[in-house]
């Protein structure tokens, strides 16, 4: 059976063999870059399932890198950080990291996060489902969106947060629901992620004249709603 492929790039070499002992010992495989010329060469060579990035590197940063790596793939990204202010948090959710986590950190609950998104990520790909809206359609088989006609580049967690509302239109669901049931149970972030999605899904959908629409529902949460 073929093992998951984790590339990790960060320039602390410390870290990245203390998380690789706890990566391969789990079962994972596990490819590291010092920085981030040699991690985007890495991730090209060899397609990773699951990529770990740190921010502050030499030559290119981690900001760099995750708009390169989202021009070509919508492969899981983990940011790393020493830096725990919300304004980079919300950065590399917008630049569509699907996690983030604050240096320093446990390297189990790192491990639980990376076991725990890659697992949502075959889950959500073993369905073979399509929902067709006015000009909209969403396949969670092949992670596909196309938006009167074009096919939209969107990271897999936008993906499986507009499917989900989408195959619950009309319903409301709280910032809390949305977590639960999009991030996971074990996910460790807080509501300020959805509404950092929800405004990166409404940038590509924005439509005046379509019978649906992403609705905020104030006090409450958010809904797909469909007339």
């Amino acid at each position: 059976m073929k093992k998951d492929l984790v590339l990790m790039i960060d320039d602390d070499k410390n870290i990245c063999n203390v998380v690789r002992m706890y990566l391969e010992k789990d079962g994972y495989e596990v490819e590291t870059a010092q920085d981030g010329v040699q991690g985007l060469k890495k991730f090209e060579a060899r397609k990773p399932d699951l990529i770990l990035l740190d921010i502050m590197m030499p030559g290119k940063d981690g900001w760099e890198v995750i708009r390169e790596v989202r021009a070509k793939a919508s492969v899981p990204v983990i940011m790393l950080s020493a830096k725990g202010e919300t304004f980079d948090k919300v950065l590399g959710l917008e630049l569509g990291a699907d996690d983030y986590i604050t240096k320093p950190f446990e390297p189990k609950e790192l491990l639980a996060r990376v076991k725990a998104l890659l697992r949502r990520t075959k889950e959500s790909q073993t369905e073979d489902t399509e929902l067709i809206f006015q000009d909209l359609s969403i396949n969670i088989a092949n992670y596909k969106v196309v938006f009167n006609g074009k096919e939209l580049e969107m990271p897999p967690k936008e993906i499986e947060l507009l499917y989900f509302l989408a195959l619950k239109a009309n319903r409301v669901f709280t910032r809390e629901q949305l977590l639960q049931q999009v991030w996971g149970f074990d996910f460790f972030g807080d509501s300020r992620t959805v509404d950092v999605h929800i405004k990166r899904i409404r940038e590509k959908l924005f439509n005046e004249d379509k019978n649906w629409q992403i609705k905020t529902v104030w006090g409450v949460g958010y809904k797909f709603e469909v007339n």
